[in-house]
């Protein structure tokens, strides 16, 4: 005989919800003890003032175990995971921060749950229990009945009326089973979930803490990638056309006797070649300068400055080098704003400043071109969603006439 597939589940789940419930009841039942104990020696002597206290320690002492039991309940036997509540250690032990992670952790909620719910919830459990033992009773009264004597069997239960009866309503019972088992589980679960586990606005700071170390590692990742693109182009494709533009020249040096149009078309390749050569070393440049990554900011604008077709004044006061992912922001910022100023304002000079204030890195460029700059436009809004990534703060001044001046502020903190 088949047993179908949904009756097997129901009995199953049934049987789990039946025995997490079962296993609940002495957990919850553990602190009445001990408030019993107190209320019963504090009306007997009238000594509140040593029975509070003791049997406060022991609720505070005994609520630890407790959760650490009940979570292991939940996880074992109906696969809910209550998470535990790990506040962030502070630097230096103060009262002031002592007190602050008593207050992070609430364990009010804790006792609350094991002293106030405790009680009910193991009421709760054994009046479930108490459904499935008089539904077992019940659909096997006809078979036990049997065991007897005969003349207790009639006179208590009857052959036709009272053990048909039974039977009928230890049916009736072990249907409701599952559907009272799940919904007594799912009720604790939901409690335990919110008195056990962090508060909804603790798993909310968990969850964005989560998400800041994400997007740092994907930064990381991103700029790495960047770095290995750069190297592979200069390592790779530019060392390829640089030895194609020199056999280029050297077959016009060392072949003169070729016809005119072959050493027109020759040349047109040797210029084409040297152009792209020019366009890559752009590239490179814009995706991840190599000597960024080698010396650092200072020689990466040093650079940056001499190529740039104006006067640059550059101050960089950095006692030691930052993150590479900020570096790399802070270099694009400058680089974008002296480009700007460059080919749009028609400035005659430019000053860029970049300096370390505390755990923050302050990049400014000034210069002294026609402004009227728009922040919202294409270039300063990738400008702003870059040092937003760092959680970095974005700041264009550009009145009409100028001067114009862009300031990026980035965390720098390792």
């Amino acid at each position: 005989m088949t047993i179908p597939a949904g009756l097997r589940r129901t009995v199953l789940r049934a049987r789990r919800d039946t025995g997490f419930l079962a296993a609940g009841v002495l957990p919850h039942l553990a602190l009445v003890p001990v408030w019993a104990w107190a209320a019963a020696t504090a009306a007997r002597t009238g000594n509140w003032l040593l029975t509070v206290p003791v049997s406060a320690a022991l609720v505070l002492l005994g609520t630890p175990v407790l959760t650490a039991v009940q979570r292991a309940r939940y996880r074992a036997l109906i696969g809910v995971d209550v998470p535990r509540l790990t506040p962030t250690a502070p630097e230096r032990r103060t009262w002031a921060s002592t007190a602050h992670r008593l207050a992070a952790t609430r364990p009010w909620r804790r006792v609350g749950y094991h002293l106030l719910l405790g009680p009910p919830l193991a009421l709760l459990e054994l009046l479930v229990l108490a459904v499935a033992a008089a539904g077992l009773a019940g659909v096997t009264a006809c078979a036990w009945s049997w065991a007897l004597p005969t003349g207790i069997r009639q006179d208590w239960f009857g052959h036709l009326t009272l053990l048909p009866a039974c039977t009928a309503a230890g049916l009736l019972l072990l249907c409701a089973l599952p559907w009272t088992a799940r919904a007594v589980a799912r009720a604790e679960a939901r409690l335990a979930s919110g008195l056990l586990g962090p508060s909804r606005a603790q798993r909310l700071q968990e969850r964005v803490d989560q998400l800041a170390v994400s997007r740092t590692d994907l930064i990381e990742a991103v700029d790495a990638e960047r770095r290995r693109i750069e190297r592979d182009l200069h390592d790779g494709t530019q060392q390829r056309l640089v030895s194609l533009a020199v056999n280029l020249g050297l077959a016009m040096a060392t072949r003169p006797d070729l016809p005119s149009d072959a050493r027109e078309v020759i040349a047109t390749a040797h210029l084409e070649a040297k152009e792209a050569i020019a366009e890559l070393n752009d590239l490179v440049r814009g995706l991840h300068p190599a000597v960024l990554e080698d010396r650092g900011l200072d020689a990466a604008l040093s650079g940056l400055a001499a190529r740039t077709p104006l006067p640059v004044r550059l101050r960089v006061d950095l006692e030691e080098r930052v993150a590479p992912s900020v570096e790399s922001v802070a270099y694009f910022v400058i680089s974008e704003a002296l480009t700007n100023a460059t080919k749009h304002a028609n400035a005659m000079r430019a000053e860029v400043t970049v300096r370390r204030v505390g755990e923050v890195l302050r990049v400014r460029v000034t210069d002294d071109g026609l402004g009227g700059a728009d922040a919202a436009g294409t270039g300063l809004t990738g400008l702003a969603k870059r040092v937003g990534s760092l959680d970095g703060a974005f700041r264009v001044s550009s009145p009409v006439g100028g001067p114009t001046t862009v300031t990026a502020e980035l965390p720098c903190a390792r």
